[in-house]
């Protein structure tokens, strides 16, 4: 869908006029993302399969949202689910939250309840432009809210692509939680609740860009603008800022990553040609100590699972369980001599498996 970009990327090599013309269309483009891509149309026995519970719920600033909630499996020996954890489930650009469910869904419920959102503007929710990140906060703020009715205390983002970019904001915007006076919002919210809203213990996201531009830039076809995909891109996004009356670039991951306290997995594909290598690493460069990065070389821009399934899940399943179970009270779970030992601090770091 982004492919039709490129003809917004001619802007480059026509007069002002129509360059003016055409940027505008290519930020409708970014705007206007499909809610179903066409393959969606096939996972109808594969959701059936998963089961849960088809949701609904109100995002900060009152949009109907829609999602799926996917109850914890049974315990097993490496592992007890527990009833007040969960795992807020956050998808790309265009499309329902469908795929990322049948994809992540079964292996993250089996370390805590999983809810499936889908965005502002994508599946079942209501229409709404799409701005990477900076009003999608709000939607991760319903969901937060919709957690802690439920008396859901501690969660995880997973996030791939666009949902890891609101992950990373949301944890700053809307804070982790640890802190109620300095976290609180000054401005009272459309759709107001009372039950306490639950504490961010960890991030996964999964091909996240530096910046917005990255993530368009190498879309680009290069014959039709060469040297010109960076400027191209650039007055793109500044097109888009003036659709929004806000500047989604306000909230991009580079400038958010090093406020975020809890830890954070980025995992990254070696093979990515949307969001190049070179680029995550600047991300991580700008983080703190409590990041560390994954790459899992031959797979692209968010198919790292697709490309090792099994190191995928393990690696993520020990990353999470880790950290829920470093935020869990002790005396509530374990007797005081089995109490758990806190999860040990996180070190930045690139691993190449």
């Amino acid at each position: 869908m982004i492919r039709r970009l490129v003809v917004a990327a001619g802007a480059a090599v026509v007069p002002a006029v129509g360059a003016r013309v055409l940027l505008r269309r290519g930020a409708d483009r970014l705007l206007d993302a499909p809610r179903v891509l066409p393959e969606e149309a096939a996972l109808g026995p594969e959701l059936d399969a998963l089961g849960g519970e088809v949701v609904r719920l109100r995002s900060r600033d009152g949009l109907r949202l829609s999602g799926r909630w996917l109850p914890a499996g049974r315990a097993r020996k490496d592992w007890s689910p527990d009833p007040y954890e969960g795992i807020l489930l956050l998808h790309g650009w265009s499309g329902s939250v469908a795929p990322d469910a049948v994809e992540f869904g079964p292996f993250l419920r089996r370390t805590a309840g999983v809810l499936a959102l889908d965005f502002r503007g994508h599946g079942e929710s209501d229409p709404s432009p799409t701005t990477f990140g900076l009003r999608e906060i709000e939607d991760v703020a319903g969901a937060l809210a919709w957690f802690g009715e439920r008396g859901i205390r501690r969660i995880a983002i997973f996030g791939t692509s666009m949902g890891g970019i609101t992950a990373l904001a949301a944890t700053v915007v809307l804070g982790d939680g640890t802190l109620p006076a300095a976290d609180a919002e000054p401005d009272a919210p459309a759709a107001p609740t009372e039950a306490p809203r639950p504490t961010i213990v960890a991030i996964v996201a999964e091909s996240v860009p530096p910046d917005l531009p990255v993530a368009i830039r190498n879309r680009l076809k290069r014959p039709m603008t060469g040297p010109l995909r960076g400027p191209v891109s650039r007055h793109l996004w500044t097109a888009v800022a003036q659709r929004l009356g806000a500047d989604p670039r306000a909230t991009e991951p580079i400038r958010v990553i090093g406020l975020i306290d809890v830890p954070v997995l980025l995992i990254h594909g070696g093979a990515d040609e949307t969001v190049p290598l070179e680029a995550s690493q600047r991300l991580l460069a700008a983080a703190g100590g409590n990041v560390e990065q994954w790459v899992v070389p031959g797979a692209g821009h968010s198919r790292a699972h697709a490309q090792d399934a099994r190191a995928y899940e393990e690696r993520v399943t020990t990353f999470l369980r880790s950290a829920l179970a470093g935020a869990r009270e002790p005396e509530a779970i374990l007797p005081a001599t089995q109490a758990r030992k806190p999860a040990r601090k996180r070190v930045r770091r690139v691993v190449n498996d």
